[in-house]
């Protein structure tokens, strides 16, 4: 029942990431690249297992996003280093994608949200997701101000809101919702000691 299309997509995001952190794009960016380096070898080992355990209809899908990721990677790689010179030209270039790129996948939680407030339920948001989002925008949002970063900052900024958003709704929710349709196991009702 499992989509691998955001993790097929992070994966992308983090290969564009460690493109913008190398030396001749964007020079002193070590936790950048060894972040989402680390990130994309991550992301490839699940699309791996998922390719493995998939059947034919879903591993076609997977093979034809990978194949336009790398196209679309190819390209990118090719335009900044054929016809950018300098890292100032070609970090703009890379992380004006980059930028696009971790925007997409901080919003893409949208849609769950707007169905949390309709259902007033937040079973289909996972909290510790939320939580991970979250901290992880706050971090990359302080450290993009290390440097002053606007291409770390921006979407970064935006996935610590979002976050926030998220794990507010959490708590405006967590009571109304209806756990037992879930497979979490309800609550077992203790009998009471009759001598008690």
């Amino acid at each position: 029942q499992f989509k691998p299309d955001p993790y097929v997509v992070t994966a992308l995001n983090c290969a564009v990431w460690v493109f913008y952190g190398m030396p001749f794009v964007h020079p002193d960016s070590l936790l950048v690249v060894t972040i989402n380096g680390i990130g994309l070898v991550i992301e490839l080992i699940y699309v791996t297992i998922f390719f493995i355990y998939a059947e034919w209809q879903k591993r076609r899908k997977i093979l034809i996003f990978l194949v336009v990721e790398l196209i679309i990677l190819g390209i990118i790689i090719f335009i900044t280093l054929t016809f950018l010179f300098g890292t100032k030209a070609r970090s703009m270039l890379v992380g004006i994608v980059a930028v696009v790129m971790n925007i997409a996948m901080y919003t893409s939680p949208l849609t769950v949200m707007r169905r949390v407030i309709s259902t007033k339920s937040v079973k289909f948001m996972p909290f510790y997701l939320s939580l991970a989002n979250f901290a992880n925008g706050c971090i990359w949002f302080a450290y993009a101000f290390l440097k002053f970063d606007v291409y770390i900052l921006i979407p970064n900024g935006l996935g610590a809101l979002s976050g926030a958003i998220q794990l507010l709704l959490y708590a405006k929710y967590y009571k109304t919702t209806n756990w037992d349709d879930d497979g979490k196991p309800s609550e077992i009702e203790i009998p009471r000691n009759p001598t008690a």
